[in-house]
């Protein structure tokens, strides 16, 4: 692999993964973050280079991007860290991946604002290199491969997969919003739970609520389909609890118990461990329509969803540094096709209805 790159937010629950993988596979990432003890304590464990800085100073994340050809950012939350990282390999040169799931992200990702002077720099910008969008996007441009016209588009996901503390806390923060889907191009949010239906995941048929994934933006500069929604199971009974949750929205979005929840989620969660990981694969599901009613399905299985953002993020961060592409904003299978998950480990191949 030809390059230098560096894990912005090693520390983390997934940062860490995604480092300890790395350097299992012989290779060597910058650690980079701003948690000094954890950062330098993980890189001499690894025997990688640490860097230290924050990313509130323009100029002290220049200094820190310093020889680097490849971003592959961890640090969440993304909302508030995606931004200021993107600024900074544009200005660098430097490519930039990350592993979000945030609707509000991957837009400004994809915002000409990005797009054109990514391209201009020839910086290549590709948010949700992991679970988070990686299998489900793979699964939309399969779709559009087999149903050019298609109109409608809905992905999901069932998984007992467990979670992290970085994606708890991207949970709460969601709290205070409502679900959200893509109708004519156009991003429109609507009340958590008032959308659901039964599908088969690959286990069988469930009832399943509609989400604000990452696909509502990600699939449709994948595909161009203008109507996209996204699914995961979920119990009849907590369908219904999870519309009353409108009612508690402003509370939920005070900033002050917002902070005690996150600091409570640092205090209590773990994340699953390799055991877990080990037996809890995912099932991704897509269907696509047309206009006039012609529909295709298709699905996979997968590795547990930390396991496979950890190969999902290495096997772009490689591929990339190994790839001579024209800078601009991407999805992941945009960059490297919808065949792309089907090669990862853990993963099945694509069955088709």
């Amino acid at each position: 692999m030809n390059g230098t790159w560096m894990i912005y937010g090693a520390n983390g629950y997934t940062g860490e993964l995604i480092a300890r993988t790395a350097v299992e596979q012989g290779l060597k990432p910058i650690l980079g973050g701003r948690n000094k003890e954890k950062i330098h304590a993980l890189a001499r464990e690894l025997g990688l280079e640490s860097r230290l800085f924050s990313l509130n100073e323009s100029a002290n994340v220049q200094e820190g991007l310093a020889g680097v050809d490849l971003v592959l950012h961890c640090a969440g939350p993304f909302s508030q860290t995606s931004a200021p990282m993107i600024e900074a390999c544009i200005k660098a040169g430097v490519h930039y991946l990350d592993i979000t799931g945030e609707i509000g992200v991957f837009e400004h990702a994809h915002a000409p604002a990005q797009s054109n002077r990514a391209q201009e720099a020839g910086v290549v910008i590709c948010s949700g290199v992991g679970f988070d969008v990686v299998p489900t996007d793979c699964i939309a441009l399969k779709l559009k491969e087999l149903l050019p016209n298609a109109t409608h588009l809905s992905l999901g996901f069932d998984s007992d997969s467990g979670i992290s503390p970085g994606t708890f806390k991207t949970m709460l923060q969601g709290l205070s919003s409502g679900s959200a889907e893509r109708k004519n191009g156009i991003i429109t949010e609507f009340p958590l739970g008032t959308k659901h239906r039964f599908i088969d995941f690959g286990k069988g048929s469930r009832s399943a609520m509609a989400i604000p994934w990452g696909d509502v933006s990600t699939a449709f500069y994948t595909t161009g389909i203008p109507n996209i929604n996204t699914w995961i199971p979920m119990p009849t009974y907590k369908i219904v609890g999870a519309r009353s949750m409108k009612w508690l929205k402003p509370i939920l979005a005070k900033p002050m118990l917002q902070k005690a929840l996150r600091t409570w989620v640092d205090k209590s969660i773990t994340g699953p461990d390799e055991e877990a990981r080990k037996n809890s694969p995912a099932y991704i599901w897509g269907e696509a329509t047309t206009a006039t009613g012609e529909k295709r399905t298709v699905r996979i299985q997968t590795a547990n969803v930390y396991s496979l953002t950890v190969y999902g993020a290495l096997a772009i961060t490689t591929r990339l540094l190994e790839t001579d592409l024209p800078g601009g904003s991407y999805t992941p299978a945009t960059l490297f096709g919808s065949e792309l998950i089907e090669q990862l480990p853990g993963s099945g191949t694509f069955q088709i209805e």
